[in-house]
């Protein structure tokens, strides 16, 4: 259970404090539901409260985490379909699950193919979400400011896409 002023992730949207605890009446049964106002783009989202953790709301990682996050962005690329609308789906199924880990992996492997093959409309559009998602998580965790955390994470990103790597 949270409370007013925690920070949170909702996955599709990405880091956000608990303004307010509400109670809202839908389909003539009252119950109870955080209002969310999500950080980076001040969108305001209702999540009932018993439906939280179906929703995937989870709190920020910390910031020894962040290090397990950079690791990962660091790391050599996963395997992804070759297909352009399987890549899609293959990458959207790892954000629905709000793992930090598993969204770092997105970015990771959406930037690597952008810079060596590019990427299709709907990868670009993905790939802007999905950076704004986990800059914004590590701009909470590290209790730095937003362009900050963008900046950290366009520097690790520019890293990997120009180091030599091995090709199988």
């Amino acid at each position: 259970m949270f409370k007013k002023g925690d920070t949170v992730v909702y996955p599709h949207h990405g880091a956000g404090v608990i303004v307010d605890m509400v109670e809202q009446e839908f389909q003539g049964i009252s119950r109870p539901y955080y209002s969310i106002r999500i950080l980076h783009n001040d969108m305001s989202i209702m999540v009932p409260v018993d439906g939280a953790d179906k929703a995937g709301i989870r709190r920020v990682i910390s910031e020894p985490e962040v290090e397990e996050v950079i690791g990962v962005l660091k790391d050599d690329p996963t395997g992804m379909p070759k297909d352009w609308n399987r890549r899609v789906k293959h990458n959207r199924d790892k954000i629905k699950t709000g793992d930090v880990l598993e969204i770092a992996d997105v970015v990771r492997n959406l930037a690597l193919r952008d810079h060596e093959k590019g990427l299709s409309t709907g990868e670009k559009q993905m790939f802007g979400k999905v950076k704004r998602i986990l800059a914004s998580e590590l701009m909470c965790a590290k209790h730095i400011a937003e362009e900050e955390a963008s900046c950290l994470l366009d520097g690790i990103l520019a890293e990997i896409c120009t180091r030599p790597r091995c090709v199988s």
